[in-house]
């Protein structure tokens, strides 16, 4: 499949905003339709050997072009997602997968080899803490993690046998924002190579490309879907990973289907407007939440913290998701509260229009190392949609008297 990107409008060159790209990049004007179409296929058909050759022919000059041979490499349909998203990272390409985690693990399956060392934030997703500790290891390859404030843990963990150093930031449900470019230096002085999960923060908000990394990773399902009904994940890298992804990719046979790319394309077409309001939201519940002395609030809101200097440093805005350490000696309290919201949610996930609550159990915060918190201390996650922030204030302003 050849598909010339002229008639999907990808090339823009008037535009400087990103905000105004989204709105008018992918139009088929070939079908007279605003959104590129659904293009579902296992075989690529062609009308002879000589141009299934010519295809494969233009692939090995150009493998990013989408010159497809065979189903399993994409359609029309995900390779204009992957350009959108190219253009949106300012990456050297974007690989797309069937789940977010799908992304973590295709990032770290190519470059990690047995006897390799693969170093990890501590406060890092748990289902990416179980494959790189428990997992792996089984392969020979060892894990160490890092305590995300002191950096010297990083680098005085680093061997000759040190391939990757995966960052997540911020840390998930403790929220902890760390100095990037100083793990970059300590990355590049060693020939390391560097991945970061972006997720919370997208390339709208902070292009991990541009700054040094390798690799990063965002959950589609999440932001760039933004309605909770659709599966996916990108990963985006730059030259110097690109073969060794493209490898892994095509071995792997990790691959989004055609369905779901449209759903997050589409999506993306109102990704600025929503993640604007997701932060002016969250603005404005975090500045109420704040003033309650039983509630420490997980966001970059505290203008004199090392979190909101490391966030100030490399963001340019912030998304919806946030934590609360609460203190109490009752954790039946805590869980009241929980369950007495009557506007948020409860489920995993998050990232959708919809504000969602949950109680941070072991089950979700998983294993951690650096992680100093006291019996009587207790992590909620909230997710702010994009509902009216009054209401949501006088929701969790109802729910809040049930802290003992």
């Amino acid at each position: 499949m050849d598909i010339a990107l002229s008639t999907y409008h990808i090339k823009f060159f008037m535009v400087k905003s990103f905000k105004t790209f989204l709105k008018h990049t992918a139009k088929d004007f070939h079908n007279q339709s605003v959104n590129p179409p659904v293009v579902r296929a296992s075989t690529i058909i062609f009308k002879s050997m000589k141009d299934i050759r010519k295809t494969q022919n233009k692939a090995r000059k150009d493998p990013t072009g989408g010159h497809f041979d065979y189903g399993r490499q994409g359609t029309s349909t995900t390779h204009i997602l992957s350009k959108i998203l190219t253009k949106l990272e300012e990456s050297y390409h974007v690989f797309l997968t069937p789940t977010g985690f799908g992304s973590i693990f295709l990032a770290l399956f190519s470059i990690l080899r047995p006897g390799d060392e693969i170093i990890v934030s501590d406060p890092t997703y748990k289902p990416t803490r179980r494959l790189t500790e428990d997992y792996l290891k089984d392969f020979n390859i060892k894990t160490i993690f890092y305590n995300p404030h002191d950096l010297k843990s990083l680098k005085n963990n680093i061997t000759k046998n040190t391939k990757m150093i995966f960052v997540e930031n911020p840390g998930s449900n403790t929220f902890d924002f760390q100095d990037l470019k100083k793990i970059i230096s300590i990355a590049k002085s060693r020939k390391i190579f560097t991945a970061i999960d972006n997720t919370w923060a997208t390339p709208y908000f902070f292009k991990p490309i541009k700054l040094g990394f390798d690799m990063s990773i965002v959950s589609a399902t999440k932001y760039y879907s933004g309605h909770s009904d659709v599966m996916g994940g990108s990963l985006a890298v730059n030259k110097r990973a690109f073969k060794k992804v493209q490898l892994a990719e095509r071995i792997s046979g990790l691959r989004l289907g055609p369905d779901d790319a449209y759903l997050i394309t589409r999506g993306l077409r109102t990704l600025d407007v929503r993640l604007d309001k997701h932060q002016e939201n969250a603005k404005k519940v975090s500045a109420f939440l704040s003033k309650n002395k039983k509630v420490k609030l997980l966001y970059p809101y505290k203008k004199n913290s090392q979190n909101y200097r490391m966030w100030k440093k490399y963001y340019s805005g912030a998304s919806g998701l946030m934590g609360l350490k609460i203190k109490s000696s009752n954790k039946n309290s805590v869980l009241k509260f929980v369950n007495s919201l009557k506007l948020f949610g409860y489920g995993y996930s998050w990232g959708g229009f919809e504000s969602l609550a949950i109680h941070q159990g072991s089950l979700e915060i998983g294993k951690r190392k650096f992680l100093n918190l006291a019996k009587n201390e207790h992590l909620v996650r909230l997710h702010i949609g994009l509902e009216d922030p009054n209401d949501l204030i006088a929701d969790l302003k109802q729910a809040l008297r049930h802290l003992r």
